[in-house]
Order: C-alpha cells, then sequence, then structure tokens
C-alpha cells in the first residue's frame, strides 16, 4: 500500500483540501503534503489522528507472509532439517525433499501458500513424532 496515495485519494473522496484536514488533525499543511507525497515517517499517532479527521478509523494488520522460498529457509528450519536428519540417519536432502513435499500438500490443503506459521508447525510436529 502507498501510504501517501491512500491518503490524498480518502482526502480527495471527502472533498477535503489539505488545510482543512490540516485543522482537523492539528498538523502542519507541509507535513500533510509531504505525506500525501510519499516524503515522511509518521507515528501511528499522527495516522490515528489524520483518519480521524478524514472521517475513518486506522486499522494496522500483521499477517504472516507466504514462504515457499526453499533456498532462504530460517535458521531453525535448517537446525531442525539437520536434527531429523541425524535422528533418522537421513541425507539432509531428503528429510528438505519430504519437508518441501508436505508444504505442496499443504499448499493445496490450505487453498494458499504455507506461511512461517505453517512451516514452524510442521517443524514441531516432526520434532515431536522424532
Amino acid at each position: 500500500m502507498d501510504l501517501g496515495a491512500e491518503l490524498k485519494d480518502r482526502r480527495k473522496t471527502a472533498g477535503r483540501t489539505i488545510a482543512s484536514v490540516a485543522v482537523d488533525a492539528g498538523l502542519s499543511v507541509p507535513y500533510i503534503a509531504n505525506l500525501e507525497n510519499g516524503r515522511g515517517n509518521p507515528t501511528l499517532a499522527t495516522l490515528t489522528r489524520l483518519a480521524e479527521a478524514l472521517g475513518t478509523t486506522l486499522k494496522v494488520d500483521l499477517e504472516d507472509q507466504p514462504t515457499t522460498d526453499v533456498d532462504n529457509l530460517s535458521p531453525r528450519t535448517v537446525q531442525v532439517i539437520g536434527h531429523l536428519a541425524a535422528t533418522q540417519r537421513r541425507t539432509e536432502q531428503a528429510v528438505r525433499d519430504d519437508l518441501l513435499s508436505t508444504l505442496n500438500a499443504l499448499k493445496e490443503l490450505l487453498g494458499r501458500e504455507p506461511t512461517t506459521r505453517d512451516i514452524d508447525r510442521l517443524l514441531d510436529l516432526a520434532l515431536l513424532g522424532s
């Protein structure tokens, strides 16, 4: 999301000027203009004031990132693969291949890319079984 473009679009849709939003939010016109042009680093408090001035609310959402990039496994994943390979007397590549196969099946079951949390849960299950 482009924050500046979103702020500008919401302001224009509301038929507001930068000056009127600035007054309602208790911010300066240049500051809001800079934000709309992609400059600045506003705090959550500032964004909340801007949202309220625009007649909306601020929503902050943290989501898991999908991850199926096998070339960039987390250090924990690499560690667990090594542990499973050692305890099962298999190669790390064989364990890695099984993990990827399971992730692909999980993707079909979930209807989305597995996230880091999904992989961590899968690793926890594998460790419990070993």
